[in-house]
């Protein structure tokens, strides 16, 4: 059965952990920083999925004022495909409603056809826009 609760700093490791297993940690993220970074702003944003006290997915979710955006998402492997992805966005998204925001964003990479589908099975429609970005 899965909990779905707010980051605590003990569960970093296993948090990273599942990251890497599903393939979110690129060589310019820094997962550890992160974290820190998500905790200095909207803390309560990021959640933790767990089953038997294991963390077995994440999601950050985060409002600016005008959008809210979803950020690691991740479900381990072994439990995909069984409705985790599902719960876990829809916490995010009872979340940002609370919180009054008006629409969701997200960056998925155009090669990700897996999670495009996913996405669009959950209402997400793409929409016509270049995303551009700058490393600071």
């Amino acid at each position: 059965m899965l909990t779905i609760r707010p980051y605590r700093p003990e569960d970093e490791e296993q948090v990273i952990q599942l990251w890497h297993d599903c393939c979110l940690v690129v060589p310019q993220n820094n997962p550890a920083r992160d974290i820190q970074l998500k905790l200095q702003m909207q803390p309560e944003g990021f959640l933790v999925g767990v089953i038997d006290s294991q963390i077995v997915a994440s999601v950050m979710a985060g409002y600016e004022g005008h959008r809210g955006w979803l950020n690691y998402l991740a479900v381990s492997p072994t439990l995909q495909r069984q409705s985790i992805g599902r719960q876990m966005v829809e916490a995010a998204i009872a979340h940002l409603e609370q919180m009054g925001c008006p629409k969701i964003n997200l960056q998925i990479r155009a090669s990700n056809t897996k999670v495009i589908e996913f996405y669009k099975r959950l209402g997400f429609t793409i929409d016509e826009v270049i995303s551009m970005g700058k490393r600071l």
